[in-house]
């Protein structure tokens, strides 16, 4: 198997997952727009290889498809891992910034990876596309609301695209994780934790299965109904307290 995994903020978990398909005996592809960073976790996992993507640019995207292709002709898997995450306020001014930046890494950028590369997938006899999304696709954070309304929307859109590939060689799965402890959240200690994130999600991949959510997803995952305002309160309510000890 060969995977593609584009690079993004989430530089540890996607580290860690990186790492872990490449134990695995992958062939693991990363990418990213920092080309230091990408030689940094190339010399720590020998064997991997990399390509300078900037997820943002659809002449990059282009571009490193057609590479792609090029040189890794047996490539069969896209993991649409690219994300950011900036807070901002809904009920304020909303910095053009922001949300231009994180609409287009978060939902655009999947969107054109996979279309840029789909129909090489669909040639495979056997091929995977894996959407990154996240609990707050299902229950947003009101401080990060742009952030979870680009996750509802690659959820709504991986859904669509897993439908319209149903009669073909292409399984796309969706993986939606929760609050993980990483630098990003300051390893907030209600979050899960890092190494336990990466072998759950490792183990459940392994299954026969759409959604890859680790057990502390599911329950933000289910959320969604009637009364999902309640829940959505509730979650907001609790993180905007620090935690105990902080």
């Amino acid at each position: 198997m060969t995977l593609m995994k584009p690079f993004n903020g989430y530089l540890q978990k996607n580290n860690g997952l990186a790492e872990a398909l490449h134990k695995l005996g992958n062939k693991v592809i990363i990418s990213g727009r920092r080309k230091e960073r990408l030689e940094e976790t190339l010399k720590a996992n020998p064997g991997m290889s990399a390509v300078e993507l900037n997820v943002q640019d659809p002449a990059s995207i282009k571009a490193v498809a057609k590479q792609l292709i090029e040189e890794y002709p047996d490539l069969n898997v896209l993991f649409n891992n690219a994300g950011i995450s900036m807070f901002d306020n809904p009920a304020g001014v909303i910095d053009e910034d922001v949300l231009v930046s994180t609409v287009t890494t978060n939902l655009l950028g999947p969107i054109r990876m996979s279309s840029a590369l789909m129909e090489h997938l669909k040639s495979k006899e056997e091929a995977v596309i894996i959407n990154t999304t996240s609990v707050l696709g299902f229950v947003p954070l009101g401080t990060a609301a742009v952030y979870s309304a680009t996750k509802a929307a690659l959820h709504s859109y991986t859904l669509s695209q897993r439908y319209m590939l149903k009669d073909t060689s292409v399984k796309v799965l969706e993986i939606a994780p929760p609050l993980v402890q990483t630098e990003m959240t300051n390893n907030d200690p209600r979050a899960m934790s890092l190494a336990s994130f990466i072998e759950e999600t490792m183990k459940v991949l392994g299954t026969d299965t759409d959604e890859v959510l680790v057990e502390e997803a599911k329950m933000l995952r289910n959320s969604p109904g009637p009364n999902e305002g309640v829940i959505v309160t509730q979650l907001n309510d609790m993180l905007s307290e620090p935690p105990k000890g902080h």
